[in-house]
């Protein structure tokens, strides 16, 4: 796997990507805090196959070069991982046990929640929350340092 700095003039947008690019906020501020972790794959002809909403962030900071991995992929296989890319996801659900331990250790170091790309309402959701297989509400005695939610 070649990863390339590639100008983002040299890089399209697929005109029918049947995917919207909702909370582009949020990958901004991904990109902002993190870097680049994950580049935009493209096709021969520099068009983009996975990683709209990653392009359009890059264009909201300005950035003259993003990182790119150029797919050796059939046109008919790039439409379809276009597709899977996005479908798949929307079959994980989170252990909140576990997301609580993870939340936990950031808040030990005083880490921003909202970070996450939770944010206040969600946050606030999560500490709260009663699953119907009776998982016990969630105690603690923290806040999240930037929006000040009470952990309860």
């Amino acid at each position: 796997m070649n990863i390339l700095l590639k100008s983002i003039s040299d890089i399209k947008p697929y005109s029918r990507n049947p995917r919207k690019k909702l909370n582009l906020d949020k990958v901004v501020e991904r990109i902002r805090n993190y870097g680049w972790q994950q580049p935009i794959v493209v096709d021969r002809a520099g068009v983009i196959i996975a990683g709209h909403s990653r392009y359009e962030a890059a264009k909201i900071l300005e950035c003259k070069e993003i990182p790119v991995l150029i797919a050796d992929l059939s046109p008919e296989k790039a439409k379809a991982y276009r597709i899977a890319d996005n479908k798949t996801n929307q079959y994980s659900e989170w252990d909140y046990s576990l997301l609580n331990k993870e939340f936990t250790d950031l808040l030990d170091i005083n880490m921003d929640l909202e970070l996450t790309g939770f944010d206040t309402k969600e946050l606030e959701d999560f500490f709260t929350f009663d699953k119907e297989d009776d998982v016990a509400k969630i105690k603690t005695e923290k806040s999240c340092p930037s929006c000040g939610v009470k952990l309860k």
